[in-house]
C-alpha cells in the first residue's frame, strides 16, 4: 500500500478498534497498518528525494530532479509526509462566520468538513458517514445537521450521531462510538487551519497556533496587516495542468519572471526594489515597491506589496487596500487546483468599478502564470530535462522551499 494511504489505513484501523471510547475518537497510537504502509513506500520515491542535496550552497546547488514534479509515487509520499502533518490552511473565517455555516474540502484522500455549530463553536470532521462511508456534505452553505444522503444517518454539527436509521435488531451497537471522526481545527487572523495528524480537540490559543504555523514570521505578518479581517470579496478557482510545486516555484522566483511574463504588472512595480526579506522556519517573505503614479492613475497596488509564502502551499499577498491568498492543492502528479480568495478594505466595498478593474487586472496575471506553469510542466516531462540551476540573487526563497520539502520527505 502506498504511503499516502496511511491516513486511510489509520481510519480503517480506528473503525475496527474494539472497546469503548468517546465518539469519533482516534486510537492513541499509530496502527500497525500505518507502519506497514510507511515501510512499503516505493524505493524509487525515496531515491528521488535523495537526488536533491540541501547542504550544497545556493550558488552551487542544482534544483530537484524532474521526477519530483511528475512521479505519482512521489506525490503519495508528499501527501503523507508534508500535507497530512502539521497545520494546513484550508479556508477563511468568512466561510464559517455564522452559526450553522459549513464548507467542505479534499486533500489527497482526505475528505473534510469545517462547520460552526449553533453555539458558535468551530469544528472540523472527516466528511464521511460512519455507516457505509458515503460523503455527508458537499460545497458550502448552512445546515443544522448533516444527514447522510445514502441511508439517512444524521449527525449534529458537533459530530454527535443523532439518528441511525433502520437498525432495529443490531447487536453490540453504541451510537456514542459512531460520531464523526474529528479533525483539529483553529484560526489565525482570517484563516482557518486544520491538522490531520492530531486527534485532540481541545482549543488552542491563536498565538500558539500562529507560532506553530508561522514560526517567528508570525509577528512580521501581523504588523503588515496579514491578520486583519478584511471583508471577503470573492473566490476564484483554477485547474492547472502542472504539479502543485510548479505553481509554488513560480511564486518563489523573486520576481525573476515578472518583466518577461507580466508586462502590465511590471509597469506598475519598481522591479529593482524586489527583494526576499528573509526565509523563516516555514515562511519566506518577498517585497516590492510600486512605481510612482499620477494623481488620476488607477491605484490597485498601493505603495508596496508584501508576498508571504507559508510552507507548503499557501501564499498571502498584501498590497494597497487588497489582500489575496493562493492555495495550491494537488489533484495529481501533473495537475493542481489553485484557489484564490480576495479581501478588500471596508472603505472600498461600494466602489464596484474599482473592484471590477482590480479583479480584471489580477485575472490577467493569473492567465499569464497558468500559461507559464503549464509550459514548465511539459518541459519537466521532456526527456531533455533532468535538473536545473538557481539564480542565486533572486531564487533563494525557492531553494528554501525545496530544502523544507527534502527535510519532511527524508525525515
Amino acid at each position: 500500500m502506498a504511503a499516502a494511504r496511511s491516513l486511510a489505513a489509520l481510519s480503517s484501523a480506528r473503525a475496527t478498534r474494539p472497546g469503548p471510547r468517546r465518539a469519533g475518537a482516534w486510537p492513541p497510537r499509530v496502527s500497525a497498518a500505518v507502519a506497514r504502509a510507511v515501510a512499503a513506500e516505493p524505493e524509487h520515491a525515496r531515491r528521488l528525494v535523495a537526488e536533491f542535496d540541501p547542504a550544497v550552497p545556493l550558488d552551487a546547488a542544482v534544483t530537484p530532479p524532474s521526477g519530483w514534479y511528475a512521479d505519482q509515487d512521489f506525490l503519495r509520499l508528499e501527501l503523507d509526509r508534508v500535507f497530512l502533518r502539521g497545520w494546513q490552511a484550508v479556508g477563511h473565517i468568512w466561510q464559517v462566520k455564522n452559526p450553522n455555516d459549513f464548507f467542505t474540502g479534499r486533500l489527497g484522500n482526505v475528505e473534510f468538513v469545517v462547520c460552526r455549530d449553533a453555539n458558535g463553536n468551530l469544528h472540523a470532521f472527516h466528511n464521511v458517514c460512519r455507516h457505509h462511508a458515503s460523503l455527508l456534505a458537499c460545497g458550502s452553505g448552512q445546515k443544522t445537521c448533516f444527514q447522510c444522503p445514502y441511508h439517512g444517518w444524521t449527525y449534529g454539527l458537533d459530530g454527535t450521531l443523532l439518528k441511525a436509521t433502520r437498525i432495529s435488531g443490531i447487536k453490540n451497537f453504541n451510537k456514542n462510538d459512531f460520531g464523526l471522526v474529528p479533525i483539529k481545527v483553529a484560526t489565525w487572523g482570517p484563516f482557518v487551519l486544520a491538522r490531520f495528524d492530531d486527534e485532540s480537540t481541545e482549543d488552542d490559543a491563536g498565538d500558539v497556533v500562529g507560532d506553530e504555523w508561522l514560526g517567528s514570521a508570525s509577528e512580521l505578518l501581523s504588523t503588515n496587516g496579514i491578520d486583519t479581517s478584511l471583508p471577503h470579496i470573492c473566490r476564484r478557482e483554477y485547474i492547472i495542468n502542472c504539479n502543485w510545486k510548479v505553481f509554488c516555484d513560480n511564486y518563489l522566483d523573486g520576481g525573476y519572471h515578472v518583466p518577461y511574463a507580466h508586462g502590465a504588472l511590471a509597469s506598475g512595480l519598481q522591479l529593482q526594489s524586489y527583494e526576499t526579506l528573509q526565509a523563516y522556519e516555514r515562511v519566506s517573505v518577498q517585497r516590492c515597491e510600486s512605481a510612482p503614479s499620477e494623481p488620476d492613475d488607477f491605484e490597485r497596488l498601493g505603495t508596496k506589496a508584501l508576498y508571504a509564502f507559508v510552507y507548503p502551499n499557501f501564499m498571502i499577498n498584501r498590497y494597497g487596500p487588497w489582500m489575496d491568498t493562493n492555495l495550491a492543492v494537488p489533484l495529481g502528479s501533473t495537475k493542481c487546483k489553485v484557489v484564490f480568495d480576495y479581501f478588500l478594505d471596508k472603505s472600498l466595498l461600494d466602489d464596484q468599478n474599482f473592484i471590477e478593474r482590480s479583479l480584471k487586472d489580477s485575472e490577467q496575471v493569473q492567465m499569464e502564470d497558468i500559461a507559464l506553469c503549464e509550459g514548465v510542466q511539459r518541459g519537466l516531462e521532456s526527456p531533455a530535462y533532468g535538473v536545473g540551476r538557481y539564480a542565486p540573487s533572486v531564487e533563494m526563497a525557492m531553494h528554501h522551499f525545496h530544502c523544507l520539502l527534502h527535510a519532511n520527505l527524508s525525515g
